[in-house]
């Protein structure tokens, strides 16, 4: 099995080939979900010429089995869950709950992290592409797009460079357009496909976000 992509920066630079009908839109905006979306984001938004920022999400994953989604969770408290995992794993709502205290713990920590004093880059509107790494069950996806649609844009583009092929069918029926640049079978996960999958940091995802508005500053003036 030969890997698709050499690293996220790779990935993104050729996702964004698949875009290049939204360059230079004036009502674009990219948004990437951390930590490994925003690489991949950055990329996109450099192409595309559009504003970047964060749509912080939290997997729920199973206690002991955490890269097993049972849900997730997105700013404004949309939770979204996975009625087939926590079936076949017979999961009470108790657990779910517990789980989903403690990721929103985390989500407000990451905000605060990533975006500091900037306000939210504004979606209203507007058309915006919802970017991560990849995508394995949708969950975390799902939840992003739930909780944009509270915000109201114009459209909502989920856009990734490699995903199942199943969880990019059924996204098609949450948002406007789904865009999965790879869709190999058998899957295996996100990272099978990158020659390098190494974990991006905090500090990374904020230093990306910070050169993003600094271009935008200059751009304005």
């Amino acid at each position: 099995m030969d890997s698709i992509f050499r690293d996220r920066v790779d990935a993104g630079r050729r996702l964004s080939e698949h875009l290049r009908h939204y360059q230079g839109r004036g009502d674009l905006v990219v948004l990437a979900l951390p930590r490994g979306g925003v690489p991949v984001g950055y990329q996109v938004a450099q192409a595309l010429q559009a504003p970047l920022d964060v749509m912080v999400v939290r997997k729920l994953g199973v206690p002991g089995h955490e890269e097993l989604a049972m849900g997730a969770i997105a700013s404004g408290g949309v939770r979204v869950v996975n009625e087939e995992v926590l079936h076949m794993l017979g999961a009470p709502d108790a657990l779910v709950d517990r789980v989903a205290a403690q990721e929103e713990v985390e989500l407000a920590r990451r905000e605060r992290a990533y975006r500091g004093d900037r306000p939210p880059v504004q979606v209203e509107g507007r058309v915006v592409i919802l970017i991560d790494d990849g995508l394995a069950t949708g969950a975390t996806m799902r939840a992003a797009v739930s909780a944009l649609k509270r915000r109201g844009p114009a459209r909502i583009v989920v856009a990734v460079p490699v995903g199942a092929e199943e969880a990019c069918h059924e996204l098609r029926a949450e948002a406007d357009e789904v865009v999965c640049a790879a869709t190999p079978s058998p899957f295996f996960g996100v990272g099978a496909w990158y020659e390098d999958f190494a974990q991006t940091t905090d500090d990374e995802v904020r230093e990306l976000l910070e050169r993003a508005a600094a271009a935008g500053r200059t751009e304005r003036e």
